[in-house]
């Protein structure tokens, strides 16, 4: 009798309405995440020339036409500092630039960024985080990237080649711009560790910046071959080692210069 009372008492109640469907994702050329090394190996003079390198890039017409030229006309784009970790603070959103506009309107994001660098070299941090960032946004693209800068070595965290296979395993191409401007003994290989540890997936690259004056040209093209698809578009410099690079060299010299008495690890 109480069951029957209920549902007379409900005839009369308004039903809850369904949940609105998700919006859908938004078709862009390429999903491309910008992943910046600030570490304290770099000085302010690279920070600097790192940031005024993407912001330039950024506004620049070779960026904007390319951008505009693709299928969709639309790329999705966001971008992080990292160190020894990633600090959420220094994540720019994801955004859709479609235009000169919405570019420039992110590279101003960028360039309010106060600097701030901390200890640590972690790439394979740097590369898991930015995987997780494709799940974290409204587009889809045929192409997502990850787009690595760094002067030093793997240090912090877990093996980079680990970082690198699992999230190449995820259809992720991650492209490396080494910065060689003060090489010392650990980067002194830096170009052949990126291409041979660090990098992936197909038609990957890496560009190295050898000196302070091809900051900006370097991140220009850079961008612009992502952002495109063609490796053919530009002349980029690919790295054919003589022999195997040591992917755990700054997992050693880390330990070998905290600890001077602790023995060398076996090769």
């Amino acid at each position: 009798m109480l069951g029957a009372l209920a549902i007379v008492l409900c005839l009369g109640c308004e039903l809850p309405k369904p949940a609105a469907a998700p919006a859908p994702a938004v078709a862009v050329d390429v999903e491309l995440v910008l992943a910046v090394d600030v570490s304290r190996s770099m000085d302010l003079e690279e920070f600097t020339l790192q940031r005024a390198g993407y912001v330039e890039a950024l506004r620049h017409p070779d960026f904007i036409d390319a951008v505009m030229s693709g299928q969709h006309g639309r790329v999705a784009i966001t971008y992080f500092e990292w160190a020894g970790t990633v600090r959420e603070e220094s994540v720019v959103p994801w955004e859709i630039v479609n235009s000169a506009t919405s570019a420039a309107a992110f590279a101003a994001k960028l360039e309010a960024r106060p600097f701030s660098g901390f200890r640590g070299t972690s790439i394979s941090g740097a590369v898991t985080y930015g995987a997780a960032l494709f799940d974290r946004n409204d587009a889809e693209g045929w192409r997502r990237v990850i787009d690595i800068s760094g002067d030093g070595p793997n240090n912090f965290g877990s093996p980079v080649v680990r970082a690198r296979d699992a999230a190449v395993a995820q259809g992720i191409v991650i492209n490396g711009l080494p910065i060689l401007i003060r090489p010392s003994r650990t980067a002194a290989e830096l170009d052949r560790y990126y291409a041979e540890c660090v990098t992936g997936g197909p038609g990957s690259f890496v560009l190295p910046i050898r000196a302070a004056s091809e900051f900006a040209m370097a991140i220009r093209r850079k961008l612009v071959l992502e952002v495109s698809g063609d490796t053919d578009l530009l002349p980029v410099v690919r790295i054919d080692a003589a022999a195997p690079v040591d992917c755990m060299a700054g997992e050693r010299d880390r330990r070998i210069y905290s600890d001077p008495y602790f023995p060398q690890l076996d090769r």
